[in-house]
């Protein structure tokens, strides 16, 4: 039986990359996004090329409604459920000084990014948990995709650090509460990954990227974060569940 990874936000950006680094890999994918499914038609059929199964369901990971119809669809299509990656997410609409940034962009930013991956992670964990308990061999873990700015300060978008400041703590949260059950869960937490969240500032990651900010001196890429996901579906690190992955090309190395 093929493992089924559940992936929010798979159709664009890094969720894309890791979709199309899990399907190599042969699972079949349950994918959700906000736009409709025509227009997500394109990259579903490349990925459906290397044989995986694909499904598609619109859906706004905020809305309780909406991860409720998800978990469901994904019940129904495939019976089962091995991987969730948490990988939706928005930026705030404008990028403004935490002395002028507004209620309205703070509870926009965290609703989607920290309180839609927390409860889907709880609606999908109390099911992981019955399929354990139903299978003492069946395996399952979690992946939220946090960021650099969970622990780097982005005055202009502080909304957005402190949210993925939240799933790291949701991570280490969800490890301590899933493991007696076997679920190992993990954070994966990319660093100047080229995507359309980024290309707006491309010019100002550029000039940091020429200036030395990372070791390695290049953008990182959805293929990047897709192949570290992978990893940890292909179960590559069994003994390490609670722990961050950094896929940031030296960034958070601490250098004189």
């Amino acid at each position: 039986m093929k493992k089924v990874a559940l992936i929010t936000g798979g159709t664009r950006g890094i969720g894309l990359g890791i979709a199309k680094a899990l399907a190599d890999i042969g699972y079949d994918l349950m994918l959700c996004g906000m736009r409709h499914e025509q227009s997500a038609r394109d990259c579903l059929e490349q990925l459906r090329v290397s044989g995986s199964n694909v499904v598609y369901q619109q859906a706004d990971v905020a809305n309780h409604e909406d991860r409720q119809r998800l978990v469901d669809s994904t019940k129904n299509q495939f019976g089962h459920l091995n991987l969730l990656v948490n990988n939706a997410g928005i930026g705030p609409k404008v990028r403004a000084d935490i002395l002028d940034a507004t209620e309205q962009s703070f509870d926009e930013v965290m609703t989607t990014n920290l309180r839609g991956p927390y409860f889907l992670t709880q609606s999908v964990a109390k099911w992981m948990i019955q399929q354990r308990q139903a299978d003492a061999q069946f395996w399952a873990c979690i992946v939220n995709i946090s960021s650099i700015s969970a622990e780097v300060a982005s005055v202009n978008r502080g909304e957005y650090c402190v949210s993925k400041a939240g799933v790291a703590m949701a991570t280490k949260l969800w490890a301590a509460r899933l493991g007696e059950f076997g679920i190992s869960v993990y954070e994966v937490r990319p660093g100047i990954v080229r995507t359309d969240m980024t290309a707006a500032v491309t010019e100002k990651y550029d000039q940091l990227l020429s200036s030395g900010i990372t070791v390695q001196a290049r953008w990182g890429t959805a293929e990047d974060v897709g192949l570290a996901v992978a990893a940890l579906a292909r179960a590559a690190f069994p003994y390490s569940s609670g722990s961050v992955f950094m896929v940031d090309g030296g960034l958070s190395v601490r250098r004189l």
